[in-house]
């Protein structure tokens, strides 16, 4: 009875039958060049921090902002003191 079961959960069901003779390789190829989709996993401790991916994006430009202005801040405050001690 057991190998009745077996051979009925591997066959396949006939809606799931697939033409591989339409298929068309690297359909969305090209799409994805252009998009310059980039597809990033988070770890799971990281991924529950954010409600979804808008939400990522929206940290990770604050960030940026964050870090161009203490760049700015930076960069400027170096250049006085050199002028200062030469």
């Amino acid at each position: 009875m057991k190998n009745r079961k077996r051979s009925k959960q591997n066959e396949m069901r006939s809606e799931y039958t697939f033409d591989y003779t339409k298929a068309i390789r690297g359909k969305y190829y090209q799409r994805l060049l252009k998009e310059s989709s980039n597809v990033v996993v988070l770890e799971p401790d990281v991924a529950k921090a954010f409600r979804g991916s808008a939400a990522v994006n929206d940290a990770l430009r604050s960030l940026l902002q964050v870090s161009e202005t203490t760049r700015r801040l930076t960069s400027g405050s170096n250049r006085n003191a050199r002028k200062r001690a030469g």
